[in-house]
């Protein structure tokens, strides 16, 4: 499906809200997007793989890549509409990009209004903040093998699914063996590897809940919330607690 919100402005302001598990289906749109929610967290899956936006962050989706988004929690999404010929250099493949303050209270401000969606200045500063943004490691990868295809869409569908690597051997047809070797080549790491960097990006809400990090923890499958904070400051940065304490700022700024 084809979608454009694109006006005669260089960039243009989208807001729409969406409730705890709604799913945008899969589409496209000739202009990039630069996705950023307010609050609740999105997860962003096309051919090639996944990320995961949790708030203070934004993916940035390049023009005509199909892709579908699935919401956990109430998502409060602020998109930009970019045009190709004003979209920044090097920003050719989905990657998820780090917020600062000015551009969140610049998109902010441009989603209340045509009228300040338009202002050049804003348009202008806006372009500028999008191609200064630090990339951040939240993606996931995809496999090209279609039995790997399988398991992966499932498990990035169902983040605690319990089957095995023996379990889907037999759901895919194939060894177990096979699919360890496949895991490798594909996608650089093993499965359960994979699979625990999937379940690390289902902690997101959670944590946002409320729920303990020693309780999410235990369920992921650490073996304490110390490896579990470990892996947590590698992908975004900072300890689980200080994110959550630097979110809970954030949701005191008005929306």
């Amino acid at each position: 499906m084809l979608i454009s919100l694109f006006s005669h402005s260089p960039v243009t302001a989208h807001p729409v809200d969406y409730p705890d598990g709604a799913h945008q289906p899969r589409h496209l749109h000739p202009e990039a997007q630069l996705l950023y929610a307010v609050s609740g967290v999105m997860r962003l899956i096309t051919e090639s793989g996944a990320w995961v936006i949790p708030p203070s962050r934004a993916v940035w989706i390049p023009p005509m890549v199909q892709h579908e988004i699935f919401m956990s929690g109430e998502v409060l999404m602020r998109s930009l509409f970019i045009g190709a010929e004003h979209c920044p250099s090097g920003l050719n493949k989905c990657c998820v990009l780090a917020v600062t303050p000015l551009l969140r209270e610049l998109i902010v401000r441009a989603t209340r209004g045509p009228e300040h969606a338009a202002n050049p200045l804003i348009q202008r500063l806006m372009l500028e903040e999008v191609a200064c943004l630090e990339n951040l490691p939240l993606h996931i990868p995809m496999p090209r093998d279609r039995r790997l295809q399988g398991i992966c869409a499932a498990l990035l569908k169902t983040p605690d699914h319990a089957n095995t690597l023996e379990d889907w051997a037999q759901q895919v047809g194939a060894s177990s063996r096979t699919l360890t070797r496949l895991f490798n080549q594909e996608l650089g790491v093993s499965f359960n590897a994979w699979r625990q960097q999937v379940r690390l990006m289902e902690a997101l809400p959670r944590l946002l809940e409320g729920e303990s990090v020693q309780r999410v923890a235990n369920d992921l499958g650490y073996g304490s919330a110390r490896a579990f904070s470990a892996m947590f400051r590698r992908l975004l940065g900072e300890s689980p607690r200080e994110y959550l304490a630097a979110l809970r700022q954030l949701s005191e700024l008005k929306r």
